[in-house]
């Protein structure tokens, strides 16, 4: 049943959320995870790193464009042209390739916004592309009938961009403050300073600045993109804003942490203005602290990794076919790998939401676009394995598994004795990770009390089978209609 009353900004009322069905159903979402910090085409994090000395980025930025204190990232920001950005064009193409639902980056850690903000001069509509990067995208998913999410990074900004108001340490430039110094543009690069410890290290803490002064400005700009574009889904890159954890327990903070406030705010007023909007509440909140009393106040996210098992609660995992941000560098994962990691995750109860990088003026390469047509061709032949699913009795059979690690994707090395399941209804979808060689698929997950009507492989119709004793043995064709995953579709008496 879904939410239809309104939703008061405290963990008691935020905790009756329930997840709308068409997140449960979508399963496949695809995320533009674009801005100007692509200009450069060398990776992610580069508005913190390229303020670094010494690092990979630092000495980039410095031989292509200046020194920081000369060229900075409010200079960078004017580069950002996105003069071949087709939105039509690209959700077509997602929609081909097997997306429901499409999320689009509001704005990165670089406290640049991507859309036509009343708040902060350094958006898409003032400098770079003078485009609504967002409205624009916003209409082309309502154009293909795909629900429409926004991901926000500026929960972690304040802390994050402490490196602008840095200097170098040696050479040419020693002493020479950063362009983050710059009066002038300080509501863009921060008043920061209380973060500046002298520290250079690449990660960032804390992640959550205490700042309640932020956490107001913060809240304000989540509003705005709520009230502007009315998403269905909010994704923000952390846990739910702004308590810490413990520095030295290392234990999430608690939930009567009054540092919760403005995140609480924000997830009631994103419900609220779908109840408005539809009746009930059809949006999502995504999160990434792993806490059932913090995360069912949405749907919890796993950034580049996956949950063990079939998990009771929908979760997602977000990741993207290579660097965060596009990276000449940075090889790209294999369709089959793709199309591997899907189906391992939603027979676990979880959905998928995959970023496809854009160059810098808003076009893909040739090998995104290879990516999105092979995902098309397999959508195609096994949709109904996928969509509108739910997880089986079981999750999987045979011996090979993922490696669950933080920011480990690996491919595995799966075996014909490899099996992922989903259902609807009385169908078994037995995803086979491997097609055996002797094309003979063999199934010993179904009891004897399963009694098999009928098999289908998905994009050739009935094929021959037995079940003895519960096991099922399936003939295959010498052809298989895929070179990826292939699917059973076993209809259950």
């Amino acid at each position: 049943m879904a939410n239809t009353q309104k939703f008061e900004p405290t963990f008691e009322s935020l905790r009756q959320y329930e997840v709308p069905d068409w997140f449960q159903d979508a399963k496949f979402g695809i995320w533009s995870h674009w801005g100007p910090q692509s200009v450069p085409m060398y990776g992610d994090w580069y508005a913190r790193n390229m303020y670094i000395e010494g690092s990979d980025q630092y000495k980039y930025h410095l031989r292509h464009y200046g020194h920081p204190s000369e060229f900075g990232y409010k200079d960078l920001v004017k580069l950002w042209k996105a003069e071949k950005f087709e939105p039509e064009k690209l959700m077509e193409m997602y929609y081909k390739a097997g997306a429901r639902y499409f999320v689009g980056q509001a704005m990165h850690h670089d406290h640049f916004f991507n859309y036509d903000s009343d708040i902060n001069r350094f958006c898409a509509t003032k400098v770079g592309p003078m485009k609504d990067i967002i409205g624009l995208w916003k209409a082309a998913a309502d154009k293909f009938g795909l629900p429409f999410g926004l991901t926000e990074h500026m929960g972690a900004s304040f802390s994050w961009w402490k490196v602008n108001k840095g200097c170098d340490k040696e050479g040419p430039y020693a002493g020479v403050p950063y362009d983050g110094n710059d009066p002038e543009y300080r509501d863009f690069y921060f008043d920061n300073y209380e973060h500046v410890d002298g520290r250079t290290d690449f990660m960032t803490t804390p992640w959550y600045t205490p700042n309640k002064e932020y956490h107001e400005h913060w809240l304000s700009v989540m509003k705005e993109i709520i009230d502007k574009y009315e998403p269905d889904l909010l994704y923000s890159d952390g846990g739910l804003p702004f308590a810490m954890a413990d520095p030295h327990t290392k234990q999430g903070a608690k939930d009567d942490d009054p540092a919760y406030k403005c995140g609480l705010e924000a997830v009631s007023y994103l419900y609220n203005k779908s109840i408005e909007k539809y009746g009930e509440n059809r949006a999502v909140y995504n999160q990434k602290d792993r806490r059932p009393e913090i995360y069912t106040v949405g749907v919890l996210d796993i950034e580049k990794s996956q949950l063990p098992g079939i998990q009771e609660n929908v979760w997602q995992t977000d990741t993207c076919i290579g660097n965060w941000f596009y990276d000449v560098r940075q090889d790209f994962k294999k369709p089959g790998h793709i199309i591997e990691m899907l189906v391992d995750i939603i027979s676990k109860n979880g959905v998928m939401l995959l970023n496809i990088l854009q160059r810098p003026d808003g076009s893909l390469d040739k090998e995104a676009i290879y990516i999105l047509e092979e995902l098309a061709k397999w959508f195609e032949i096994n949709a109904e394995a996928v969509y509108n699913t739910r997880p089986w009795r079981v999750c999987s059979e045979g011996d090979s598994k993922v490696v669950i690690n933080r920011f480990q994707e690996d491919a595995v090395e799966w075996t014909s004795s490899d099996y992922r399941f989903v259902k609807k209804g009385n169908t078994v979808y037995c995803h086979m990770m491997r097609a055996p060689e002797n094309r003979v698929a063999v199934v010993k997950s179904f009891t004897e009390d399963e009694h098999v009507k009928s098999v289908r492989l998905l994009g050739v119709g009935e094929v021959p089978f037995a079940q003895n004793f519960g096991t099922l043995t399936v003939k295959l064709p010498a052809e298989m209609p895929t070179p990826y995953v292939n699917v059973l579709a076993v209809e259950l008496a």
